[in-house]
């Protein structure tokens, strides 16, 4: 059976760590470098950077960043904001991230997704989908949130997947920094539809959304922000646990 993945989210805004509540109202959360340090020791299984404003600010996402995170942690590193070409990757992968998230870039441009997958391999492409409710159908939004498509989310996982994708990371607007728990429903749809893996985010307030989401919706990784940014949940108690509730984990 294959472990379960807990992953921190740096979203970063100007350099610094941010969190708000679906996506707006942002607040600084602390040093990047710092926190990576800290989730790395800590046990996480994986780190996610998302330069959020980056395609919004229609700059690229901080290199230099990237590669003073890289140096302080020992675990795949995932780096997100502003990727359109295969540069923008090949700067990344330089820099020191493991994988690369896509968003706004690939619903512009789907092919986009097969063109970094055949030069990196699927392993190396997360499509990262950001979507909301709007009329009780949810639509992918673009742009760190800020722009509504009329792109079903369940359709265009398949096609991200179909494309090449390694992963999906979903995160379900409506919980974004709410600590409601994570969108069950829509996550298990996701996990039953696709066959690559699912990234749950949006929504973690305390363990037992984890086991939830792990249990009820079957993911294959559940991603939080502020409640290990603000040490509401350490990431090893959260490991213990999921293994007392029978969920396999690397502790």
């Amino acid at each position: 059976m294959l472990t379960k993945r807990i992953i921190p989210c740096l979203d970063i805004k100007d350099g610094r760590t941010v969190k708000g509540t679906n996506f707006v109202s942002l607040k600084d959360a602390g040093d990047p470098v710092e926190l990576a340090r800290l989730y790395s020791e800590q046990g996480a299984d994986e780190l996610v950077f998302l330069d959020i404003t980056a395609t919004h600010d229609r700059r690229k996402t901080f290199a230099e960043l990237v590669e003073k995170i890289a140096r302080e942690i020992s675990i795949p590193f995932t780096v997100g904001g502003g990727i359109s070409t295969v540069e923008d990757v090949q700067v990344l992968l330089k820099a020191g991230a493991d994988k690369v998230s896509v968003n706004t870039a690939a619903v512009k441009e789907p092919e986009l997704i097969r063109t970094l997958a055949e030069k990196f391999g699927s392993q190396c492409i997360v499509l990262a989908i950001d979507a909301n409710l709007v009329n009780s159908e949810w639509k992918v939004f673009t742009t760190g949130g800020r722009h509504a498509t009329d792109i079903n989310l369940f359709d265009w996982a398949k096609q991200g997947e179909a494309l090449g994708a390694g992963e999906i990371l979903f995160t379900a607007m409506t919980r974004d920094g709410t600590k409601d728990g994570f969108d069950l429903e829509a996550n298990k749809r996701l996990s039953e539809s696709l066959r690559i893996p699912i990234i749950a985010s949006g929504g973690a307030g305390n363990m037992n959304h984890f086991t939830e989401v792990f249990q009820q919706a079957n993911v294959d990784a559940a991603l939080a922000a502020s409640v290990f940014h603000y040490g509401a949940i350490g990431i090893q108690e959260l490991k213990k646990e999921l293994q007392r509730q029978k969920i396999n984990v690397r502790i």
